[in-house]
């Protein structure tokens, strides 16, 4: 039997994992045992190309092992019944369960983490703490390097920047792929070896490769090669741009920077909240919202649909009433309005989602979709807003520069150089603020021609925010504060001078404004009022009044648009590269 299943030979079968089997072998056996790791040498090859699995399976390790050798012999007869065919698993299944139970069932195998890269040359040792282990690494081949006695293969598993060098010498099983030309750039890989010491210089440890499995083949026209190409070309290619070193990179930093947001939220007593994505309601009142209906007919039929189907009241207007929602209803601008509501019953909330501006704009600065962070405080007010604010921007920046230094040292070196310098300055510098009637008066004294003109009444432009920030204070971020009514949405608390608003910008250098936030109007009459000055129909917003009839409180809150926070933490001077699937006018691809 030893022979039969000795390491070379390979036996084909129908798919069952090695999590099953063992776990069969654990209830055979004691389910008290803990499985000796020396039965984990399993290797599995996957279902493509072939349909059906390959496992090799080596009992020179069950030999040795402590076990018995009757459970030995049962440990035996369930890999020949795995090995055999899975009308035999399964049989072995039901008779077990019907031991233990009585019942026919199969139980779930336990979830185990996947060993990946970052695993191994994340650590301070680079992987050095790891040497002489047997390791398998799953990826895809960034490059590959045949030589006369030896191939090099780059292999990269999303976790981190750097790839793990394999070096693959002709003995290796598996050699015969790389032989044939079928393991190519693009291609995906199931690799075993042990880790050694590197003979190069760009990397501590690399793997000798011991067995090699090809999982995907990559066709020849694989359009990401070690080759440079530009970001607009990347973006025409979405669906394959993660694979490269930038926009690895900045995933993995925009996954840092949502972790970091939820854990600083959560740990200072802050509930999310899920606010809707379709609103019948406009937060701020701009009226670039994209429309949810179901008046025109469903995506299949809706090229062809003709304008005139679309039901119409006797006056020639759309009939609403025969919508889904029977009224007018919206992709959101923003999740704020509801969370007052939570703020007015738990103290303080954030939303974390995605909102909608239906704006014709191509610039490098706005999407149409992007991802918002708005927190909520109760019992707050302008002050409290800026402080919180402050003390976010700070903490995330703080946890992406300890916790993905590989990745921001490469946007330091290839993206912005200077960019960690400008980061620990915003942790570490105390924020300025000022008022939007001093910021004025700074930019008209400014020996600077600005594009767009200043006075006291019109809204910043980029252009000033970031004179502002970046060179009348040193790259300090700078909040600006009180803006003119005029300028500002609905739901801001009007100061005592009736020309101002508590409300606030927070700038930075090279974004410009990335927070904008307000003390909400929590008095009844002022907010219908101002709700009347602006012609907005009370009506839509009844349920954001009865907030200020039933126990109002001061508030306060802010708005971070996410996109540009990555921006701001990457040096990424597109936001659509910002985001994985940018949406932009004309532009709904992927």
């Amino acid at each position: 039997m030893a022979a039969a299943l000795s390491p070379a030979s390979s036996l084909r079968l129908k798919p069952l994992s090695a999590a099953r089997f063992l776990s069969i072998y654990r209830r055979q056996t004691d389910p008290n045992k803990t499985i000796p790791t020396t039965l984990t040498n399993l290797t599995t090859k996957p279902r493509f190309p072939p349909k059906r699995l390959r496992y090799s399976i080596t009992l020179s390790s069950v030999k040795d092992s402590p076990l018995s050798s009757s459970n030995r012999r049962r440990f035996c007869t369930v890999v020949i019944g795995a090995l055999s065919s899975g009308e035999a698993v399964e049989s072995a299944k039901r008779e077990v369960f019907a031991k233990k139970d009585g019942k026919i069932g199969e139980e779930i195998g336990e979830f185990r983490k996947k060993l990946r890269i970052v695993d191994v040359k994340g650590g301070p040792d680079e992987g050095l703490d790891r040497l002489g282990q047997t390791l398998v690494v799953r990826g895809w081949v960034r490059t590959l390097r045949v030589q006369s006695s030896v191939t090099f293969i780059e292999v990269n598993d999303g976790s981190c920047l750097s790839n793990m060098q394999c070096v693959m010498s002709s003995d290796a099983e598996g050699y015969d792929q790389v032989e044939s030309g079928l393991i190519a750039t693009g291609a995906s890989l199931w690799v075993q070896g042990i880790l050694v010491p590197s003979q190069g210089s760009k990397q501590k440890v690399e793997l000798k490769v011991e067995k090699l499995i090809m999982i995907g083949r990559s066709d020849p026209s694989f359009p990401i090669q070690k080759k440079r190409v530009s970001r607009e070309f990347l973006r025409t290619k979405a669906h394959l741009r993660p694979r490269t070193n930038t926009f690895g990179a900045v995933a993995r930093v925009r996954n840092a920077l949502a972790y970091a947001t939820h854990k600083f939220f959560q740990d200072n007593g802050f509930v999310w909240v899920s606010s809707p994505i379709i609103t019948a309601s406009d937060c701020e009142g701009a009226g670039e919202q994209f429309c949810v209906t179901t008046l025109i007919p469903s995506s299949h039929e809706a090229a062809d649909s003709l304008a005139d189907s679309i039901p119409k009241t006797e006056d020639g207007f759309i009939d609403w009433s025969q919508d889904f929602f029977g009224k007018p209803a919206f992709l959101t601008v923003s999740g704020q309005l509801n969370a007052e509501t939570y703020a007015t019953a738990l103290t303080d909330v954030y939303t974390f989602g995605p909102t909608f501006r239906a704006e014709n704009s191509n610039t490098s600065r706005h999407l149409a979709e992007f991802w918002m962070i708005e927190p909520e405080l109760a019992f707050a007010d302008l002050n409290d807003d800026m402080t919180c604010a402050t003390a976010y921007l700070q903490y995330v920046v703080k946890y992406v520069l300890d916790n993905c230094k590989e990745d921001m040292d490469f946007f330091n070196t290839w993206i912005e150089k200077g960019i960690i310098n400008r980061l620990s300055d915003v942790v570490d510098k105390n924020f300025v603020q000022l008022t939007y009637t001093d910021a004025i008066a700074l930019l008209l004294r400014a020996n600077k021609k600005f594009e767009f003109p200043v006075e006291w009444g019109c809204d910043l432009q980029s252009e000033h925010e970031r004179y502002i920030t970046e060179e009348a204070f040193g790259g300090c971020p700078v909040i600006v504060r009180d803006y003119p009514k005029e300028i500002k949405a609905f739901y801001m608390r009007q100061n005592d001078d009736g020309k101002t608003v508590a409300a606030m910008d927070m700038l930075v250098p090279r974004v410009g404004e990335l927070i904008g936030g307000s003390q909400r109007e929590e008095r009844l009459e002022y907010l219908e009022d101002r709700l009347d000055n602006l012609n907005l129909n009370k009506e839509n917003y009844w349920w954001y009044l009865d907030l200020r009839r039933y126990g109002s409180v001061p508030h306060a809150g802010f708005g971070l648009g996410f996109e540009r926070l990555v921006q701001f933490a990457t040096g990424i001077e597109n936001i659509r590269d910002a985001i994985p699937f940018p949406r932009s006018p004309g532009s709904a691809e992927f």
